[in-house]
C-alpha cells in the first residue's frame, strides 16, 4: 500500500476574512460572506465546472496551509466545550490535524469567466484569505443532508451577540461603495464573539482589532455585548529584510 500521496490545489479561495482572527467557526455563519475561488493550473477552465451550476450548494476541501508545519496532538479543546475540555482530534473539526485537511459547506452563486481565468462565486464560507483548494464536489441533498443525523456537543447554533457599530465606523462604511455588504458581513462575523472561549461570559477591558476586507476593525466587548468602536483603512506593514 502506498504510503504518501501528492496533492496539487485545483483553486485559490479568496475571502474577505484576512487573518485567522475571527473566521467563521462552521461554514454559514456569516451567509452575507461572498468568497471567490479562482481554478488553477489544468483546472482553470470552464470543461472542469460545466453543469456546476445546476446544484445550489457545494462542498469544498481543503488545506489548513497555515498550520501545516505546526504539528498536530490527539486531543484538542474545542471552543464550543468552553476551550478547557479535551475531546480527541477526529471528534473535532480542530485546524491542527494529522493531514490538515477541512471541509465547508458554502453556496454556489454563480460562474464567472474572464480570459485565462474562470472563478466560482460561493457565499457562506468559513475559509481565510488564499486558502488551497484541492478538491470541489457538488451537495447532494438526499444524502448529504440527514435528519437523523446528531452533532454531539455542536448540537446547535451557537448564540449571537448584539453588534453595535460607532458613528465614526458607520462614517466610514458609508464612504465605500460597498459599505452596506461590508457592514453586513462584519456584523455577522463579530455577532458570534471570535475571542478565545474562555472569554466568554467575564469581564474583558482588552480592546480587539481584525482584519476584514481592507479594513482594520477595532472591538470591545463589555455586557455580552460587541461594540465597534473605529473602523480604518488596514495598512499592511512590509516584511523586514
Amino acid at each position: 500500500m502506498q504510503d504518501t500521496f501528492s496533492i496539487s490545489p485545483v483553486g485559490t479561495l479568496i475571502s474577505p476574512f484576512k487573518e485567522k482572527f475571527a473566521v467563521p467557526r462552521q461554514p454559514g455563519l456569516a451567509p452575507s460572506a461572498l468568497a471567490y475561488i479562482e481554478l488553477r493550473s489544468d483546472a482553470n477552465q470552464l470543461d472542469a465546472v460545466r453543469g456546476i451550476e445546476q446544484f445550489s450548494h457545494l462542498w469544498l476541501l481543503f488545506l489548513f496551509d497555515r498550520n501545516l508545519d505546526k504539528g498536530w496532538s490527539p486531543t484538542v479543546r474545542p471552543p464550543r466545550l468552553g476551550g478547557n475540555e479535551r475531546v480527541g482530534v477526529f471528534a473535532s473539526r480542530a485546524t491542527f490535524r494529522p493531514n490538515g485537511i477541512g471541509m465547508s459547506a458554502v453556496e454556489l452563486v454563480r460562474v464567472e469567466s474572464t480570459p485565462g481565468q474562470v472563478r466560482l462565486v460561493v457565499r457562506g464560507c468559513d475559509l481565510v484569505n488564499r486558502t488551497p483548494i484541492i478538491d470541489i464536489k457538488p451537495y447532494i441533498p438526499y444524502s448529504d443532508c440527514l435528519d437523523s443525523a446528531q452533532g454531539g456537543f455542536a448540537q446547535q447554533k451557537p448564540d449571537l451577540m448584539p453588534v453595535h457599530f460607532s458613528n465614526s465606523a458607520l462614517a466610514t462604511l458609508s464612504q465605500h461603495p460597498e459599505g452596506t455588504y461590508q457592514r453586513q458581513v462584519i456584523e455577522e462575523v463579530l455577532a458570534q464573539d471570535p475571542r478565545p472561549a474562555y472569554k466568554k461570559g467575564k469581564p474583558d477591558a482588552k480592546h480587539y482589532a481584525v482584519h476584514l476586507f481592507d479594513f482594520n476593525v477595532r472591538f470591545t466587548v463589555s455586557d455580552d455585548q460587541i461594540h465597534v468602536e473605529t473602523i480604518e483603512a488596514f495598512v499592511e506593514t512590509p516584511p523586514r529584510c
